[in-house]
């Protein structure tokens, strides 16, 4: 996973280059200040979701040494974390926390917060609702505790490997047929754990399941320990809007997975109405 360690010197030679940016930064060095090197550093990070320092160095025109010294503040303040074992920047948690704030802002409407809110008191597990584009999805609201921690991080490979959380299952699940089989078709799913389900013939039939039912589980399949639950919430068309999830140690569903599942149920339908109204009322 990942580390909030302080990178390394840099090196002299030798590191790999990071993938290149779809545009070229604005020349940050000596224009814009210390501000707006930072920003070219996290631009640059998030264009591929994580990079090396020389990477970033080459696509924003900013000395290594440069560099390392702004990630190393970014670290600090939890903007990016570094994968020490990969030698890449990633994206921190704190990103995380500020786009939440943006979506709330943008218009979550209250009841769906306060479904989100309920569903994490009733449960004693962390909740989540989720706003979905086919296979790419966003958490734009989180209810937790210390007792019940969220998934951390929610930023690095979450988006990337659909396949092994149950946000991007119910996304699959709700692609046309011929969009699904190209996402099977397209290389080697990524194994996060040696419960990730990889194996495309066992994964097709999964998200068949999940289609029919509205409910998709993963366990252990992200995060080690951990298992996962999303409800679809769905437009009059059918179309998948979003979805409302839980997570929390394999051992808080023991004798209780029906339970859980008729509750997440629940808060995707009531969280399904909030939506459907809203948009009538506009």
């Amino acid at each position: 996973m990942t580390s909030t360690e302080e990178p390394p010197a840099p090196r002299a030679s030798g590191e790999p280059h990071g993938p290149r940016a779809p545009h070229e930064h604005r020349d940050a060095p000596e224009q814009g200040g210390q501000i707006a090197r930072a920003l070219a550093v996290l631009e640059a990070v998030a264009a591929h979701g994580s990079s090396t320092a020389r990477g970033i160095a080459e696509v924003t025109s900013i000395p290594l040494p440069t560099v390392y010294r702004i990630a190393q503040e970014l670290i600090r303040s939890e903007y990016l974390v570094h994968l020490r074992s990969e030698k890449r920047f990633a994206l921190g948690y704190q990103l995380h926390r500020l786009a939440v704030g943006l979506h709330e802002d943008l218009g979550i409407p209250r009841t769906v917060r306060e479904e989100v809110h309920a569903m994490h008191r009733d449960l004693g597990m962390a909740a989540y609702l989720a706003i979905h584009r086919g296979t790419d999805f966003v958490v734009v609201h989180v209810s937790d505790s210390p007792q019940a921690p969220r998934l951390s991080p929610l930023g690095f490979g979450f988006h990337e490997s659909p396949h092994a959380t149950a946000f991007g299952k119910a996304g699959l699940a709700s692609l046309a047929p011929e969009e699904r089989e190209a996402y099977l078709a397209d290389g080697p799913l990524r194994a996060h754990t040696d419960r990730t389900v990889v194996d495309p013939q066992l994964l097709r039939a999964q998200l068949e399941d999940i289609a029919e039912r509205g409910i998709a589980w993963e366990h252990q399949e992200f995060v080690p320990g951990t298992s996962c639950l999303a409800a679809t919430i769905k437009a009059d068309d059918g179309m998948l809007v979003g979805t409302v999830a839980v997570s929390a140690p394999v051992a808080a569903y023991e004798g209780r997975m029906r339970h859980v599942e008729d509750r997440v149920r629940a808060c995707a339908s009531r969280a399904g109405r909030a939506y459907r109204w809203g948009a009538q009322a506009h």
